[in-house]
Order: structure tokens, then C-alpha cells, then sequence
């Protein structure tokens, strides 16, 4: 039986992230067999495949690139891919920035092997390395949700490589305490309960609480979605116990960002609440500026795309002067 998620996913969303000029690559960041599989400008793509070839590209457009348009890095949430997350943005952003979407690790193409670390860390060490390869020296990092997690590891660990940083429905850590309140609020035992559902049920209640207002899709939709989105559940459980941290080991100083951030809410997210947001604003200090968008929750880009899309255009404006 055809997977109707499938077909529109290759026939809409590719499509569409095509007509924007992005094609998709798979790239070998390390020698142990990790491949950050990502969408990139076309015309930021060297010749040949490899990383040998990309690197020497890379050094030869350096000079060019370091004054060309700003790159912006959209990384994705738990609940899709990165394309299936950001492809309202690719369109609406790829005429005048230089658009990268890559999957983080167990998520649409992009692999490691067994016994990998599962943390953000090693997820931003991933995609920086990525970026890295394709030529990329300066970013936006825009992380939604898990993603915004690794915007920020991105940002602490490669500050000359990440000049800014959104975020929204995300926080720099997840310590134990939060995580702890979080699930009692959703009323689930574990994030891998909530996030990775086993049945069209649980899947229903994922977006429920994703949303402000209420999506209807049918049974078979639903279904579909989980046989094409929901897999590697092993190392996705795994990626979801190493976001946890104790609340002293969380107990950094988190001014220490150079960066500019945006903290970009959807009013009504019933996930990372406007608590939440208002809390991380006044941790990240004079560098944050927290904006939050009515009738809109966790998946606020999806939800309010124009609004969204405006908030985010207005912050890459004043990062490209």
C-alpha cells in the first residue's frame, strides 16, 4: 500500500524545497562512518562528491564566500525531519540567504554507528562539521525544540562558526527538575512515551499538545506518518536520556554567550511554556530578546508560518549589516 506521507513529502515538500534551490547531499563528517545527510543551496555544491573535493572547493570560494549572504542553519525538532520541519521557511528564506537543513543523527538519512555519544554535543560537533565541509564559515543557527538544544551546544562550542542563534519551544539545558515538571504537566512517564508513540492514539496526543489550534487528520494519515517518521527508536530513546542533565551540572553561567539570541515563542506552547521562555531570557541576560506569537504553540513555524517567518526575516536582517 502506498504511504501517503511518502508521496506527499516527495511529490510537495521536496518539490518544493527544490524549486527554492536546495538539493540534498550526504556527507561524511568523521572516519567512523557518521554522515550528516543535508539540504544545501546548489550553488554552494563543488563538483565532485567527496570530501576531499569539498574541502579543496571550500578553500578555493573562501575568500568570496566570507563576503557573500549570511547562512542560516535550520535544525529540526523530534517529531520530523528537517526538511518536513522547515520547508515553510526554506521557501520563504532561500531568495536571499543561503538555506542549510540538515537531519540530525538517527533522523531522516543521517546515520552513525553503534555506541556513538547521544548527546546535543556530538550532535552539534556533527552538523558543524558538516557545515564545515561544505564551505560554510558564519551562521544563523535556528533550532526548534531537540534542535535548539544543539543550536546552542553549536554556539558554546564554535562561536567563530555561529554569529547568532534562534530559538523556540527549546532551552540551553533540560535539567532533571524541568524534565521531571515537563512530563507531569503532559502527563507521561518518560519523553520517549510522549515523543516516539507507538500507536495512532499516541501519535494524536503528540500533536495535540503541539498545537493551539486543534489539527484533524485521518487514521490512515497518522499511520502513515509513524511507518515513515518514527524509526531508530533504540537510539532516538537514547538521544532523549542524554539531553537530561542533573540541575548542578546545568549550573553554568549562560551569560557567557557571545552571540545574539532570539527566543521565538509560540504563545500558547503547551510544551516549553511562556514560563519557561521568560526564564531562559532572563539567564541568557542583555543578549536575548525574547518575542512570542499569538495563537501559535510548539509548532508555532507550522501554525503561524507568515508571522514566524516575519520575526525571523526582521533578526537576519540585522545580522547581515
Amino acid at each position: 500500500m502506498v504511504n501517503l506521507v511518502h508521496v506527499a513529502k516527495k511529490q510537495l515538500v521536496q518539490r518544493l524545497a527544490k524549486m527554492a534551490g536546495l538539493r540534498q547531499r550526504a556527507v561524511d563528517v568523521d572516519d567512523a562512518g557518521t554522515v550528516i545527510s543535508i539540504w544545501v543551496p546548489k550553488d554552494k555544491l563543488p563538483a565532485g562528491p567527496t570530501a576531499e573535493e569539498m574541502e579543496t572547493e571550500r578553500r578555493k570560494k573562501e575568500t568570496k564566500r566570507n563576503g557573500g549572504r549570511l547562512s542560516v542553519v535550520l535544525l529540526h525538532g523530534f517529531a520530523g525531519d528537517g526538511i518536513l520541519t522547515w520547508v515553510l521557511q526554506v521557501v520563504a528564506l532561500a531568495r536571499h540567504y543561503d538555506v542549510y537543513v540538515p537531519d540530525l543523527l538517527f533522523f531522516g538519512g543521517s546515520v552513525s554507528p553503534a555506541g556513538a555519544d547521544q548527546t546535543p554535543g556530538f550532535q552539534a560537533e556533527c552538523v558543524a562539521s558538516a557545515l564545515r565541509r561544505l564551505g560554510v564559515e558564519r551562521c544563523v543557527a535556528v533550532g526548534f525544540s531537540y534542535g535548539g538544544f544543539v543550536a546552542f551546544k553549536m554556539a558554546e562550542a564554535d562561536p567563530a562558526l555561529v554569529v547568532s542563534v534562534v530559538a523556540t519551544g527549546s532551552l540551553v539545558y533540560m535539567t532533571r527538575s524541568t524534565s521531571e515538571a515537563m512530563l507531569r504537566r503532559l502527563g507521561a512517564a518518560s519523553f520517549a512515551e510522549f515523543l516516539l508513540p507507538n500507536d495512532v492514539a499516541g501519535l494524536k496526543s503528540l500533536f495535540a499538545a503541539g498545537t493551539y489550534r486543534k489539527w484533524w487528520l485521518p487514521d490512515r494519515v497518522l499511520s502513515d506518518y509513524m511507518k515513515l517518521m518514527i524509526f531508530n527508536r533504540k537510539e532516538r530513546t537514547q538521544l532523549l536520556e542524554g539531553l537530561v542533565v542533573s540541575d548542578e551540572d546545568a549550573a553554568v553561567v549562560v551569560r557567557s554567550y557571545r552571540q545574539e539570541i532570539l527566543l521565538l515563542w509560540g504563545d500558547n506552547d503547551s510544551i516549553f511554556n511562556m514560563e519557561l521562555a521568560r526564564s531562559l531570557k532572563e539567564q541568557l541576560g542583555e543578549k536575548a530578546t525574547l518575542r512570542s506569537i499569538a495563537k501559535a504553540g510548539h509548532l508555532v513555524m507550522l501554525e503561524r508560518p507568515r508571522v514566524f517567518n516575519g520575526c525571523l526575516r526582521e533578526f537576519l536582517l540585522r545580522q547581515s549589516r
